[in-house]
């Protein structure tokens, strides 16, 4: 076997080599240690190789038994370093916490994957909790973009391990979590599929939270297919019921309301000719206003974003005290913003919510919204760490799109739909009202490989 490359393998593949005997699941993970070893090193915060090759014999003991656990028994994946692991501190990406006691057992979601044979290699990096768009961090080091053949790019964040390990080709999958657009933001300037469910689709036991109202989880793929797989087994399902929907009927609105507003050119147009190629395949689209989108931001502007209030309250023991002083000193800077907002504010944020939920799905009446997931490509780092006032300015243009996802409470897969500025991944991202998720999982199925180019 030691001639079989197995990088860049999607999941199913991976899976197909393994069940069929070409790959055994102990060789596909000694590989796979072997690539996190050589790769760069600020990806991943902990590689849990023992803990790897145990799951790894025992897949392939039941496989060579015939009592492969489902379609994924043997695959690896990793963990943002959010998600409690049994034996390990829960570090959430800070140097403050290395020293807390190690979890006690798996978080929920980690359990599952286990179950359904998943081989957990280690915990990736990630923005330290879970506070930015941009992925950078200053403690574990920023992973690179490896699309970029310039200078070092974001990785975006703040699932930024998550993103990399699976666009570098190290695993075909890992699992992340988004608040403001930490899934969809890393999968589009990585060029990787990446799939935000439905804030409450899984369960949060032993997830690190920075705001309990937002906080949703999501995995990056290589594709659609292996991102339906992992859906399924973190629900604790064998098999999934969702099935190939169809772009020819389909209605999509693309809205002219804030989500395309200071776009870069290049990323328009990738946009623009993933709808007219979705268009061509029969999807019916409409272009309309959408003023809720634009209310959230409103709403924002006048109370305070609801993520910063509730992101004060989880880290005001650190803030507060003299881990405050080992902090990233902008999420320090960010969080301290959430003792600004008073409680009636917060209050208002939440009581407007519901209402604005119901209006957007009233406007999109079953229809998917699409637009760019962010309005720019990967940004060079060096930059953003020189200029505080530039990190700040980036990062607000790198949420927007996707934090009004968020108050609205809906699912967005990020589909990579082609290259902007510097042959940088664009991505589409396609967005369902919550709950939705099945029906939003079977369109991009189908719409994939139209959105998709060849090399995309």
């Amino acid at each position: 076997m030691g001639d079989i490359d197995i990088k860049d393998r999607s999941a199913l593949q991976l899976a197909a080599m393994i069940q069929s005997g070409l790959v055994d699941a102990e060789y596909v993970a000694e590989a796979t240690l072997a690539a996190i070893a050589a790769a760069d090193p600020a990806i991943f915060t902990r590689v849990t190789a023992g803990r790897a090759m145990v799951e790894a014999r025992e897949a392939s003991r039941r496989i060579r038994a015939g009592r492969a656990r489902g379609p994924l028994d043997g695959v690896p994946v990793a963990w943002k370093d959010l998600f409690a692991v049994e034996g390990l501190a829960t570090t959430a990406g800070s140097r403050i916490l290395a020293d807390d006691p190690p979890a006690t057992a798996d978080a929920a979601v980690v359990a599952r994957l286990q179950a359904a044979g998943m081989v957990a290699v280690g915990r990736v990096n990630m923005t330290e909790f879970a506070f930015s768009g941009l992925g950078l961090n200053p403690h574990y080091g920023t992973p690179a973009n490896p699309h970029s053949t310039d200078e070092p790019r974001i990785p975006g964040g703040s699932s930024s391990g998550s993103a990399v390990a699976v666009a570098a080709g190290l695993v075909p999958v890992a699992i992340g979590t988004d608040t403001g657009g930490s899934v969809r933001i890393p999968a589009h300037f990585n060029g990787v599929v990446g799939y935000k469910a439905t804030r409450g689709r899984y369960p949060m036991a032993g997830v690190h939270p920075l705001s309990t109202s937002l906080d949703s989880l999501g995995c990056f793929t290589r594709t659609v297919e292996d991102a339906v797989l992992v859906d399924a087994a973190m629900n604790g399902l064998v098999a999934s019921p969702i099935r190939r929907g169809a772009v020819a009927g389909a209605r999509l609105v693309v809205p002219e309301t804030v989500m395309f507003d200071g776009a870069e050119p290049e990323v328009v147009a990738a946009v623009e000719a993933a709808v007219k190629r979705l268009e061509a395949a029969g999807a019916v689209v409409t272009r309309r206003p959408l003023p809720v989108l634009a209310e959230v931001l409103s709403l924002y502007a006048e109370h305070g974003a609801l993520v910063t209030a509730e992101a004060y309250a989880v880290l005001r023991r650190h803030l507060d005290g003299p881990g405050a002083a080992g902090m990233d000193r902008r999420v320090v800077a960010r969080s301290r913003l959430g003792a600004n907002i008073a409680t009636t504010d917060y209050i208002a944020l939440l009581a407007a919510r519901a209402g604005m939920v119901e209006t957007l799905a009233r406007e999109l009446d079953g229809a998917f919204l699409i637009h760019p997931t962010v309005p720019h490509v990967a940004p060079p780092i060096a930059a953003l760490e020189a200029d505080d006032d530039l990190f700040v300015a980036v990062n607000g243009r790198t949420l927007r799109n996707t934090l009004i996802g968020n108050y609205l409470d809906t699912a967005g897969v990020s589909l990579p739909c082609g290259t902007g500025a510097a042959g940088l991944p664009v991505g589409l991202l396609v967005s369902a009202p919550g709950g939705a998720d099945e029906a939003l999982l079977s369109f991009c199925l189908a719409a994939e490989p139209v959105v998709r180019l060849p090399n995309a």
